[in-house]
């Protein structure tokens, strides 16, 4: 066969596939967004302003990112819940919720506490990774520490992806990649509190008396979408 007939056939061949494996990438992409098959997530008014024992204080805010930051959060998250809440002994926990209704990816992980706080000027360093029980249920929880100056922080954080609770990192991919192979887009959340003003230990403690209570206080509709089931 003349050298560029047979160019030209390998051209076609080279091109054939290329337009083949193109269109098998499309068909497979996840497109049944599962956000759109449940209970819509409104953080405002599932997440209860007064507590058992808890209220919010409105003086004061939870870290912020900064306007950058915000501005990327903005495109990536729904939605962005942003409270501190006070006992009645004084104590104050900062909840901080990030929920999207695309959690595929791994663009998200730009709201870790590890990152965001990094990018705020905090030197953060773990805590160890913990199991909490809240009833029957037990989520796996990433803990660390945020100093800056005299501020120390100790911070709690999970994520979910739909109904399953877990933390960044090789669980959470294969997660993903679970969805995506049933065609699923799961949506899910970054739930994280933080503490000022208190010794590490004590801060933890805290922090858990106020999750449990938070998860009383979630509607059990819903519950499984902060806390996994």
């Amino acid at each position: 066969m003349p050298e560029p007939l047979m160019t030209r056939r390998r051209g076609v061949i080279l091109l054939g596939a290329m337009a083949g494996t193109a269109w098998a990438s499309e068909a497979m992409k996840p497109t049944q967004r599962l956000s759109l098959t449940k209970a819509p997530i409104l953080l405002e008014q599932q997440v209860p302003r007064v507590l058992d024992g808890w209220a919010v204080d409105a003086s004061i805010i939870p870290l912020l990112p900064d306007a950058s930051l915000q501005a990327r959060l903005d495109v990536l998250y729904s939605q962005l819940l942003a409270r501190t809440y006070v006992n009645r002994a004084g104590q104050r926990v900062m909840l901080s919720i990030a929920y999207g209704a695309d959690q595929s990816s791994e663009a998200t992980a730009v709201h870790r506490p590890e990152f965001c706080y990094s990018a705020q000027g905090f030197r953060v360093r773990g805590a160890g990774r913990h199991i909490l029980s809240f009833g029957a249920q037990q989520v796996q929880v990433q803990r660390l520490i945020g100093e800056m100056g005299g501020r120390f922080e100790p911070i709690t954080y999970w994520v979910t992806l739909d109904e399953h609770a877990t933390l960044p990192g090789l669980s959470r991919k294969l997660d993903q990649l679970r969805f995506g192979l049933k065609g699923q887009i799961p949506d899910g959340m970054l739930l994280r509190v933080s503490t000022v003003g208190l010794p590490q230990e004590q801060s933890f403690a805290v922090q858990q008396e106020f999750l449990e209570t938070l998860y009383r206080a979630i509607s059990p509709s819903v519950r499984s979408r902060y806390f996994g089931s």
